[in-house]
């Protein structure tokens, strides 16, 4: 509505006011080694109101020079200035200037001025969701009838109708939200990208970020060191040496590319130093107000969700296009509402809540859809709570999990250091959920997925049934004689033992709960009682805690509450994102001997997100998603607010991050725009996808006698195809890096080597829990070579295959490439020579992926699969497609046979018009190039 609208753009501008100190900026200068020495070209620079005295970061701008600034702007970055000439010219013909509107400041003046939806006078826009009016809204800021045209703004205006019809629009998003895992291939594209325009003839200037991108350096942090006072700068010092080459190549991208923002390692995680910190919920740049909406290369980023930012994962090539300008093409979403009601009983969290929030949402079925939550009992959700919920979209499917901006938004603002009021109104939803908050009970999930909750009253039971259970999602089958079994062993001169069940990992951790006053505090609570009662943590578990940000720590040392969560062992042990994604470091050599001598079905039990078989460690085949609170009582047990958090606390722990740390500081790094490619280098290896490149586009393809690489089954994840995780001895990127002298102990792990293609591709589908239907039931990262029948590798097949000049394939069930976002995940099969994957259905960011990279995605008509159809995956395959793009049209029939005579009809899944350009240039990165050379 006009009010609801007026309302958050007021509140919003008292967010927008900033307080830039002049005398911060006198004081830096291009060769200052400090973190806020990062060039954003100022015509996308928000101006924010953090309230504190040192800015964010630096533009290499005098700002008390006589000079105008737009001259230094163009000094900084000349794209900037042609940019300016088509974009004046755009606002002459904007086709929506008419709805330009000023929001005046009370006491004269104004703010700046924003596209006003109410005055597009249209009564279908009070009806749409809040998620969709600010789809609108940036479309209706972008119309250029070039790459947003009116057509497209009308579409989402009839959201009602268009939204079944699955019809597709562009969106830009404001900007891009980077981790170190994902960013760096990202910046190793960006760098590669240049020096394609360089042999091209082409001014390699035309590759930097034209929106804001913040990379946030969290996910390289391993648990080395643990149960120790030491424990935060002993783990730091390992990762800068561990990825001392890594690290400085970003920091190499942040002097290199404009509009780049590196926070240095030992800030936080990625999306809880996106919540309370980089989050701007309004921009204001250069007078035009607008809603923050973002996409990320990492798919919790829908946390901000809870904020009432727009915000979802993508690929890491989605989001190097979006860098570059260029719109992401999506389709129109429906928004399924979510009614809260209610109140969380005393005793029940967040987590709780969210874990049943999750399984609601797989069960209704929410896959590329936005889900947004209204109701009564959102004012009695913080908005930690709201943040906890949307981070796990993933996990429930869905693209958002929307939160829309009411007065607990604005309450946040101002504790964490920001700046005030608006209502909410019920709107028309694609279809309704409800659920009464007081109905949630205690729970935790697992053993293997986040949506298999299991309430606290029947666990034991659950567990009992897992041993019993025949392999698979909810069972080991561990034989009755055995399930009693009892490995005794020696720890450190202790006597210890563990059963099926025992606990060996213990792990505070993840973006989902450390950024939730409430849970931490409650697992400092726990860890207090337990120690007044004499309880202790046994000392073979492996126990830590990774706070989100070091805003954590001091509340829990403000509290008095750390210091019990140490007595049992919860040291911090960094800051960055640990054991959810598998940086759980080693056992303890007897705890390891214990479980692979006795065959032991260990847990873990951890306060994250992801639980996905042989992601948290290889050794820990059950693993529970659980609040803080009930990790500390599992740890405990050996089986599977307010006051304290203040805006002084954000503000100064923020102001230390602009500053970066010693160690980040002292990191040397070349001022060359071009990267200097060590070929030795064993972390960053230029990658081949522009080798040969030329302006004419490849053309489309179909796929002719190809041989199967892989035939899966269902819910084949991102963690099963990418490099994730540590190196394991014996297999490709192991002998690889051997080869090359290096030393097992210096492996490091694949995420911290993404910039490397050469061993990422060795890693891709090297995961050892792999079930590959060609090895008859046998586990692990092998495949059948068909020509001979050998089991090899499957990199080594795959290179096989390559070298006789073969294509191949990939067979798949439902839910193929579900997950994290990993761009690895296409691009690896990509490498190893896949042309196409032929699957049940597929996971929304992934399937756009294999897109990006020129890979074919296939859907099995409904009620058909591999089996049915008789296919064993020793067959060879031809798909017929039309060679002329033209000839394709988004989700047509296609036919596939193979050399055994049998045939059968898919539906391919280029799901857009510009999907299918991106498979005629051979891929996104190539379709940039090429469009940005034309430009």
């Amino acid at each position: 509505s006009s009010s609801a609208s007026s309302s958050l753009l007021r509140a919003a501008s008292l967010y927008s006011r900033t307080r830039f100190f002049h005398s911060s900026f006198r004081n830096l200068s291009p060769s200052s080694p400090s973190l806020l020495n990062h060039q954003r070209s100022l015509a996308s620079v928000p101006v924010r109101s953090f309230h504190c005295s040192v800015p964010r970061w630096s533009h290499r701008l005098d700002w008390r020079s006589p000079f105008s600034l737009r001259a230094q702007i163009r000094a900084v970055n000349p794209v900037i200035e042609r940019l300016e000439r088509k974009f004046s010219t755009m606002a002459a013909e904007h086709p929506f200037k008419a709805v330009l509107t000023s929001l005046p400041k009370p006491g004269g003046g104004e703010f700046g001025k924003f596209y006003s939806l109410p005055a597009l006078n249209d009564p279908r826009i009070d009806k749409l969701p809040y998620s969709i009016r600010i789809l609108l809204e940036s479309a209706v800021r972008n119309c250029d009838n070039f790459q947003v045209k009116k057509e497209d703004v009308e579409k989402i205006i009839d959201w009602q109708n268009t939204s079944p019809k699955q019809v597709e629009i562009p969106f830009k998003p404001a900007r891009v939200l980077l981790q170190d895992f994902t960013g760096v291939p990202a910046v190793v594209d960006l760098a590669c990208m240049r020096d394609a325009m360089h042999k091209l003839g082409s001014d390699t200037n035309k590759i930097n970020p034209l929106v804001p991108v913040d990379l946030v350096i969290d996910h390289s942090v391993q648990v080395d060191v643990t149960r120790s006072e030491n424990a935060v700068q002993a783990n730091m010092e390992l990762e800068f040496q561990r990825n001392k080459e890594r690290f400085s190549f970003l920091k190499w991208g942040s002097t290199a590319f404009h509009n780049m923002l590196v926070v240095p390692p030992g800030s936080g995680i990625v999306h809880q130093v996106n919540l309370e910190y980089l989050g701007r919920v309004v921009f204001n740049t250069n007078g035009m107000l607008y809603p923050d909406s973002v996409v990320g290369t990492d798919s919790h980023t829908t946390m901000i969700d809870g904020l009432g930012v727009a915000g979802w994962g993508v690929g890491g090539i989605e989001a190097e296009a979006a860098m570059l300008g260029q719109p992401m093409s999506m389709v129109l979403p429906g928004v399924v509402g979510f009614k809260l009601s209610g109140k969380l009983r005393n005793g029940v969290t967040a987590t709780d809540l969210v874990l049943t929030v999750t399984q609601i949402l797989r069960k209704h079925g929410v896959v590329g859809k936005f889900v947004e939550f209204y109701g009564d009992g959102m004012s009695e959700l913080s908005l930690a709570d709201r943040a906890t919920i949307a981070n796990m979209s993933p996990e429930y499917g869905a693209t958002m999990g929307f939160f829309p901006v009411d007065h607990v938004t604005l309450q946040y603002l101002k504790l964490t250091g920001r700046s005030d009021e608006t209502p909410q109104q019920e709107r028309v939803y694609s279809s309704y959920l409800e659920l009464n908050l007081a109905e949630v009970e205690p729970c935790i999930s697992g053993p293997k997925r986040p949506h298999d909750r299991v309430p606290l009253r029947e666990m034991k039971s659950d567990w009992n049934s897992c041993l019993n259970n025949k392999a698979g999602f909810k069972g080991f089958a561990v034989p009755k004689e055995a399930q009693d079994k009892v490995a005794k062993f020696s720890f450190h001169g202790q006597p210890a033992e563990l059963r099926h069940g025992s606990v060996v990992i213990a792990a505070i951790t993840s973006c989902t709960n450390t950024s939730n006053p409430s849970v931490m505090l409650g697992a400092g609570l726990v860890a207090k009682k337990a120690c007044e009662l004499g309880l202790q943590v046994k000392p073979w578990i492996k126990t830590s805690l990774a706070p989100g940000s070091g805003v954590v720590t001091k509340y829990l040392l403000q509290s008095g509450l750390q210091e019990y969560l140490n007595k049992q062992g919860f040291h911090i042990v960094g800051y960055g994102c640990t054991t959810c994604i598998g940086n759980s470091g080693e056992l303890d050599e007897s705890v390891a001997s214990a479980i692979s001598e006795n065959d032991i079905v260990a847990s873990a039990v951890l306060s994250g997100n992801r639980n996905f078989e042989g992601r948290v460690h290889a050794l820990t085949r059950a693993n529970y998603l659980a609040s803080p609170p009930l990790v500390v009582a599992y740890a405990l047990a050996g089986t599977a607010v307010q006051s304290s958090v203040l805006p002084e606390m954000f503000k100064s722990t923020y102001e230390a991050i602009t500053k970066g740390n010693p160690m980040w500081n002292q990191l040397s790094v070349p001022s060359s725009t071009m990267y200097s490619w060590d070929p030795n280098s064993t972390y960053i290896h230029e990658p081949p996808y522009f080798k040969n490149m030329t302006m004419e586009p490849p053309g489309a393809h179909g796929v002719k006698d190809a041989y199967c690489l892989l035939n899966f089954g269902d819910s084949i994840t991102t963690d099963h195809i990418s490099p994730a995780g540590s190196i394991h001895k014996d297999s490709p990127a192991a002998k690889f890096l051997l080869d090359r002298g290096v030393e097992r102990k210096d492996f490091n792990s694949y995420g911290s080597r993404r910039g490397n293609d050469e061993v990422m591709a060795r890693g891709t589908f090297a995961n050892i829990r792999l079930v590959n239907k060609l090895l008859n039931g046998e586990v692990g990262p092998k495949t059948v070579h068909v020509p001979t029948g050998e089991k090899l590798y499957v990199f080594d097949a795959a290179m096989r295959y390559k070298d006789a000049g073969y294509d191949t394939i990939v067979l798949a069930g439902a839910e193929y490439g579900s997950g994290s976002s990993r761009d690895w995940a296409a691009k690896g099969p990509m490498l190893l020579g896949v042309k196409a994957v032929i699957a049940k259905s597929f996971e929304r960011i992934h399937r756009s992926n294999l897109v990006g990279m020129g890979i074919i995605p296939l859907c099995f008509k409904s009620g058909e699969d591999a089996d049915t159809l008789g296919l064993t995956g020793r067959e060879r395959y031809t798909i017929d497609l039309p060679s002329k793009i033209t000839d394709i049209r988004p989700g047509q029939d296609v036919t596939v046979t193979t050399d055994k005579g049998k045939s059968f009809t898919c539906t391919v899944r280029f799901d857009t018009e510009v999907e299918l350009a991106y498979f005629n240039n051979g891929g996104i990165l190539p379709y940039v190039i090429r469009n940005l050379i034309k430009q």
